[in-house]
């Protein structure tokens, strides 16, 4: 009797330490990112349609599916102006319209925006509190191109610049890396963070391309000067020239620079099958991008964030989404 105590007494310990060192990861969802409707554009609804038909497909590939709360003004205000805000609020307000060549917004846009930047932050929280992850942020719009002013590039507010302050200011994080794979530069994140040694902001994106900005030579300003990591490539550039940067280059800051929260801005429109650029990565290229950070990220203890932003052709998205969440999981 006491033999069998004492087994079942072990196998309680162990099933607990199986429970402590499982990594729980999260893809945050929310139903107004269907509502952000951009008409015949190329960052649609479907876009994300295509992403959680695959997911539930293969039971989520391990994650939780939890509803993403609204962002906080609070929480907007630390990256973008209050004027800002209430300039999108109030276009959303009257029936939406265009706000430049590439950026629409609807009567559903601006709440859409909320819980995109809302989920991203709402992600800090789990991940910081628990150290388990990943975390994958499955809303729309995208962020990256938002600049403290100005929405553009298919962006209202940058999710990821509002997850990366969130950690600084409500987690004390003091260090946090984000790595934007998308194939544009993701100029409003690098702006934003542009005078701080708080977030060390890598870009692998080609160029010449949308924005335009990105250049190896921009390093930042101030305090940040050395905290931005600019590796531009030309186009035709495929998986070993971007997973090449990510080891060499990318691994090494971010093992240097010890953040508590990796942030990765993924878009994958640098596929070979998508429209808008002229790189040739594949599904695979994402998946082992994505080990890399990884095994990085388990170096310095830091959990990763994923954020969505570009990638535009259904399938390759969908399918490189799924490499991605299997890589990190």
């Amino acid at each position: 009797m006491r033999h069998r105590v004492k087994l079942i007494a072990l196998h309680e310990a162990r099933q607990s330490l199986r429970r402590q060192t499982h990594r729980i990861g999260l893809y945050l969802r929310h139903p107004s990112s269907f509502d952000h409707d951009t008409g015949a554009h190329p960052e649609r609804a479907e876009r994300l349609r295509a992403i959680e038909t695959a997911l539930e497909g293969e039971g989520w590939l391990g994650l939780e599916p939890v509803e993403a709360p609204a962002a906080s003004r609070t929480q907007l205000e630390r990256v973008h102006s209050g004027a800002h805000v209430d300039a999108i609020d109030e276009l959303c307000r009257r029936g939406g319209g265009m706000i430049d060549l590439d950026t629409v917004a609807s009567p559903g846009s601006f709440r859409a925006a909320l819980h995109a930047a809302g989920g991203a932050a709402h992600a800090v929280d789990q991940l910081l509190a628990s150290g388990n992850g990943p975390a994958f942020c499955g809303l729309r719009p995208p962020g990256h191109h938002a600049e403290r002013e100005r929405a553009m590039g298919f962006c209202l507010f940058n999710n990821a610049a509002v997850a990366a302050a969130h950690a600084l200011e409500e987690h004390g994080a003091e260090r946090v890396f984000v790595l934007d794979w998308d194939v544009h530069h993701g100029n409003g994140t690098a702006a934003i963070f542009d005078a701080t040694d708080s977030v060390l902001y890598a870009s692998i994106h080609q160029s010449p391309l949308y924005p335009g900005t990105g250049d190896a030579a921009d390093r930042g300003s101030g305090a940040g000067e050395g905290y931005t990591l600019n590796l531009p490539v030309p186009p035709g550039s495929g998986g070993e020239e971007f997973i090449g940067l990510v080891r060499e280059r990318v691994v090494p800051a971010l093992l240097d620079y010890a953040p508590r929260l990796v942030i990765v801005s993924a878009g994958y429109d640098a596929h070979r099958e998508d429209p808008l650029a002229g790189c040739t990565l594949d599904d695979a290229d994402y998946g082992a991008m994505a080990r890399e950070v990884r095994a990085a990220a388990d170096q310095v203890g830091a959990p990763v964030l994923v954020c969505l932003e570009g990638g535009y052709e259904l399938d390759a998205l969908a399918r490189s989404v799924r490499e991605t969440i299997s890589a990190l999981s």
